[in-house]
């Protein structure tokens, strides 16, 4: 147990590092820390200057993250990417280059603006964390993330994600602009110096991936996995609704609710886990049918429905909980 609340402890830690940098934003910063304990991979889709790269760079000075920053634009090439062979000075062999991906966390920028050809060159490295080129596989350091973002406005020069890369992200969040308070703290932080200076190291990698195998091994009642099912199905046959949560969303959202009962301070999920990730997993794998779009529905009020007509399981107290009571 003592071991467990050490690496608890400093999973806390991280958070309160990247805290030092994005202000007023605990709530996107613990989801974020979430999806990377969990494996996954995050999409952050937001207006420009609010703190999508800081965060991420703020993410890899904390946990000691060998980082590589790609800026995507129609001239980057999927060689970019994953990297190539160069043929060596004496013309005997050929020399692998790595490309971004071989590091520990990816900062995709503004992955909209880049070609679909490069945009799915991420496509094996973000589901397998392997590099195949001309036939050679190499597996990606441990531990691997992609956080990549691309803004909501401005449709000149983008190409949209297709539904099988979205489906990668394992969530998809949005940092949102400052209250009040928070802007003038920023204000004032940077008046003088970069508060990414002012973030120090606090985890090892082997930390990381010790929480990793933490999570993996955090304790999922059967009534919860009914109700993880209940509520993605519910996204495949809801009529407004044209493309649904896939098998893979359903193994996003269990790993995640598994790393936000970690992070909670438990070796446990429980029903609240599944309802605050449901549309962060959810959102960015779903098509609206036509008929939704005309009549001003949005997903975010469709999964809100969901969320009301699946009844989550009453449970008591404690890992060994008993669910006393059905769905319905």
């Amino acid at each position: 147990m003592e071991a467990y609340n050490n690496t608890y402890n400093k999973a806390n830690q991280i958070m309160n590092e990247v805290n030092k940098v994005v202000i007023g934003k605990k709530i996107i910063i613990s989801k974020v820390l979430t999806a990377i304990l969990a494996k996954g991979h995050i999409l952050l889709e937001d207006n420009p200057g609010v703190g999508k790269t800081t965060m991420a760079l703020a993410f890899s000075k904390a946990m000691a993250l060998k980082h590589n920053r790609l800026q995507f634009t129609p001239d980057v090439l999927p060689t970019d990417v994953v990297g190539f062979h160069l043929l060596t000075k004496d013309g005997q062999s050929y020399q692998y280059k790595p490309g971004a991906v071989m590091c520990n966390l990816l900062l995709a920028d503004e992955i909209n603006r880049t070609s679909s050809k490069t945009q799915s060159a991420l496509l094996e490295v973000m589901e397998e964390g392997k590099v195949t080129v001309d036939s050679v596989t190499r597996d990606v350091p441990k531990p691997f993330v992609v956080m990549a973002t691309q803004n909501p406005i401005g449709s000149i020069g983008t190409q949209m994600l297709p539904e099988s890369q979205l489906d990668r992200f394992m969530v998809k969040l949005s940092i949102g602009y400052p209250d009040i308070k928070s802007e003038i703290g920023i204000l004032k932080e940077r008046q003088n110096s970069n508060p990414l200076d002012k973030v120090v190291q606090v985890v090892e990698q082997d930390d990381i991936l010790r929480m990793q195998n933490m999570v993996e091994e955090v304790y999922i009642h059967d009534s919860i996995y009914e109700y993880i099912t209940l509520l993605v199905q519910q996204t495949r046959e809801n009529p407004l609704i044209e493309l649904g949560v896939s098998p893979r969303g359903s193994l996003a959202l269990m790993n995640m609710v598994k790393a936000a009962a970690f992070l909670s301070g438990r070796d446990y999920v429980i029903p609240s886990d599944v309802q605050c990730f449901f549309k962060d997993v959810a959102a960015h794998r779903i098509i609206l049918k036509a008929k939704a779009r005309v009549n001003n529905i949005t997903v975010d009020n469709l999964l809100d429905d969901i969320l009301r007509i699946v009844k989550p399981p009453k449970i008591s107290s404690g890992r060994s909980a008993k669910y006393v009571e059905s769905y319905y």
